[in-house]
């Protein structure tokens, strides 16, 4: 939530984010992703990975570090 509150991306819960997740990539409907499940997910949808890069881009993280 901090990072996302940060890079202004606040439009989506954390919990949306995570359900929305969940529902494309969670292949077996098992509600637990394996790291090959959540890899394999994100590489074939451009439009989650794109969202999941913006939600943790960390840069602006940094500036307000920097910063003090």
């Amino acid at each position: 939530q901090a990072i996302q509150a940060i890079n202004g991306c606040t439009n989506m819960t954390a919990e949306e984010f995570t359900n929305m997740i969940f529902q494309k990539i969670d292949v077996n409907n098992d509600g637990e992703l394996t790291l090959e499940e959540f890899t394999n997910g994100v590489e074939k949808d451009e439009d989650l990975m794109e969202l999941i890069t913006k939600s943790f881009d960390l840069s602006n993280v940094l500036k307000v570090i920097q910063n003090g």
